[in-house]
């Protein structure tokens, strides 16, 4: 039971202590100790929590919490994510109106992701999968303003509309699977039934993929990522990006690896479809970040790219492929969770977010400036950091997959991504520090207190355990 106590709990007292009555430094107190609270069940899940069934609804029907190697590989992110943003949400959301309501749904959102990493099937993740966005709505709407009631129910139709099109998906899945339908590496489908139906069951694979794409990014549902995670304060851009994004990533990784198998997708359309739009996603998403000037719209796009390397990296159908994505799934979340703090303290500090105003910045908040530039070196893939670690496995991989020209080809767009990265990130760091002798700007110093400079600080931590780590961690979990 100790799963589903470590979803039930944030979920309870998030809301518990968002509807009591108390001053407001009260009130962060003890969401801090549910945070915490919610960060050692978590762990403790992770370490002994057994497999519970809540719901038989047929034979092969059930709801069931189950946690294995990717499930906590994830569950750790969210962990990490969730208590970090928490504590600097305490002072950032003093700008904010509301931050009771927005502290609830946020942990609401915790219980529902972690739920999704310990899914024991498909049904399982499909239902909480939808819960997660329903609770994550109102994170980005938190503003009510013209722009953010249009961004929430922008991203509420594409995550609505992606989760029906995975639910399609999932029917068929279940129609050919074998006994009990629950996840395990290799797929479960019954190769009797499957014969003679493959291309049916490949349709359908392929559609689900695109509907769980799109909590991803990944085109041609990417549409809402760029207009939701600007308009967010800035803690829920950060998990927008960091993590909640990944929710489609494992459930394609369950739909692909663990239910189908990835045999049966290898060589078909699917995988050479799959993968050209995850290669479309990464070249559009940075030619679009490239062409941005707020700095939060910027980095939105950059997810929409750094995402689909995960993606890239799935659609290789390998072990090797599987491991890069992961790589880059735990990179990606250290990184950009980081840069979207950084761009909050911008504007929560000076009120700014256009990039050419914050030429000069570093000299008034150099430690945020230099949390920014090192995350960004692990977005771009300068070693040691993680995300050079997650790219050159992804590259390694493509290149032994044997896929001829589609061997060659994720490579190419990495490398040209890559230096794309480096063109719309390194000049806001650059010009930070050195905005020229005409720079007539303050100096005063205008760091944030700790409570903001602590979670990005290990997140830039974070980001290079990845890149010196990384292939160790994964290697003790049996990837």
């Amino acid at each position: 039971m100790l799963i589903l106590l470590a979803i039930l709990f944030p979920m309870a007292a998030g809301v518990w202590v968002s509807v009591l009555h108390m001053e407001d430094r009260k009130r962060n107190e003890c969401y801090a100790l549910v945070s915490l609270a919610s960060a050692v069940l978590g762990l403790l899940a992770m370490l002994y929590g057994t497999p519970v069934t809540l719901v038989t609804f047929t034979e092969n029907v059930t709801l069931s919490l189950r946690l294995d190697n990717l499930g906590r590989i994830f569950l750790a992110l969210v962990l990490l994510l969730y208590t970090l943003v928490a504590f600097y949400a305490f002072e950032y959301m003093k700008m904010e109106e509301r931050p009771n309501v927005f502290f609830g749904f946020y942990y609401v959102s915790l219980g529902a992701l972690i739920a999704v990493c310990a899914s024991g099937n498909l049904v399982t993740v499909y239902l909480f999968f939808e819960m997660a966005t329903l609770s994550t709505v109102p994170l980005v709407l938190h503003e009510q303003t013209k722009a953010a009631v249009t961004a929430g129910m922008k991203y509420l139709f594409y995550s609505v509309a992606g989760a029906l099109m995975g639910l399609f998906g999932v029917f068929f899945i279940y129609y050919y699977g074998a006994a009990g339908n629950e996840f395990r590496y290799g797929g479960f489908l019954d190769r009797a039934s499957v014969q003679g139906h493959e291309g049916i069951l490949l349709a359908a694979v392929f559609v689900a993929i695109i509907g769980f794409g799109t909590k991803a990014g990944m085109y041609p549902m990417h549409g809402w990522l760029p207009t939701a995670h600007p308009i967010a304060p800035a803690p829920a851009s950060s998990l927008l990006s960091g993590i909640i994004a990944k929710a489609g990533i494992i459930a394609v990784i369950r739909l692909v690896y663990y239910s189908v198998g990835a045999d049966l997708i290898r060589g078909t359309w699917v995988q050479y479809a799959w993968m050209i739009l995850a290669m479309t996603t990464v070249f559009m998403g940075s030619m679009m970040a490239f062409m941005e000037q707020d700095i939060k719209k910027r980095l939105a796009f950059s997810t929409v790219s750094q995402i689909s390397y995960v993606m890239v990296s799935l659609s290789i159908l390998s072990e090797a492929g599987l491991r890069g994505g992961l790589l880059q799934v735990m990179a990606h979340a250290a990184a950009k969770g980081c840069l979207f703090l950084t761009a909050g303290v911008f504007i929560y500090r000076l009120g700014k977010r256009k990039i050419p105003d914050l030429a000069g910045i570093g000299k008034q908040m150099p430690v945020t400036v230099w949390c920014f530039l090192i995350a960004a070196l692990s977005l771009v893939g300068i070693p040691p950091m993680g995300g050079f670690l997650s790219k050159w496995v992804i590259a390694l991989a493509s290149v032994d997959s044997g896929m001829g020209v589609f061997s060659v080809l994720p490579p190419v767009i990495l490398l040209i991504s890559a230096l794309l990265t480096a063109g719309y990130l390194f000049p806001v760091a650059f010009h930070a520090f050195f905005p020229g002798e005409e720079f007539e700007g303050s100096s005063e110093k205008r760091e944030p207190n700790a409570l903001m400079l602590v979670p990005m600080i290990l997140l830039c931590a974070a980001a290079l355990t990845v890149g010196l780590f990384g292939v160790s961690i994964l290697g003790a979990l049996g990837f």
